[in-house]
């Protein structure tokens, strides 16, 4: 009868003292440009973007997805005027006009743009209003549903006055590059270049939109 106490307390189960895990094993194990493989496919990573102020222009880029017509034509020129001209009235939320867009050029299958903001904030919300506008017109004129914006948009802040002059150039320059057809000596009509001071103004009536009646 004496050896019942010490019998039952055999019996219980014994219960493993809890260990704290750690990723010790796993980091010293890991191996040089192990893990997933990045995408091809994947676009603009989604790293923080750089600090906007309103000081600092940014140079900003929109890629179509595959496959999509092409942008530098009559009807998908307008649809863009008129999601270019929106934005500019209706800078997302704020009642201070935080959101401004200063040149554009449209590509085959993507755009650049020059945009000023007061901050990250006002940026955002300016450049995801345009993009949905751009993309609903699109789909409307293309008869077609779905993703039409390949990926994040792309930019990058000008901090100096040199990056502003050259992003000017590139944007008022870029179909040159891309061997796209323009008329010699003549701003690209795609382009924000109709309305750039600097150029002489020969020619821009004869080039600008059908639609617009902003140059005299």
């Amino acid at each position: 009868m004496h050896d019942a106490p010490v019998l039952e307390q055999c019996m219980k189960k014994k219960t493993a003292r809890p260990v704290q895990l750690t990723f010790d094993r796993l980091l010293d194990g890991l191996r040089k440009r192990g893990g997933r493989k990045k995408s091809p496919d994947s676009g603009v990573p989604h790293l923080k973007r750089e600090r906007v102020t309103e000081r600092t222009p940014v140079l900003v880029t929109i890629k179509l997805r595959e496959g999509l017509p092409d942008l530098r034509k009559p009807a998908e020129y307008q649809v863009i005027w008129n999601a270019l001209m929106a934005a500019r009235e209706r800078p997302g939320r704020s009642t201070t006009g935080g959101f401004r867009l200063v040149d554009y050029v449209i590509l085959g299958n993507h755009c650049h743009l020059i945009v000023e903001a007061l901050d990250n904030d006002s940026m955002s919300r300016g450049m995801n209003g345009l993009c949905g506008r751009i993309a609903k017109g699109l789909d409307k004129l293309w008869g077609r549903e779905g993703k039409v914006i390949a990926e994040r948009y792309h930019c990058r802040v000008l901090k100096t006055a040199r990056e502003v002059y050259n992003a000017k150039r590139y944007v008022y320059e870029n179909a040159r590059k891309h061997l796209l057809p323009t008329t010699r000596n003549r701003p690209d009509p795609y382009s924000s270049g109709l309305w750039f001071k600097g150029w002489k103004r020969y020619g821009l009536l004869e080039l600008r939109p059908a639609w617009d009646k902003t140059i005299v």
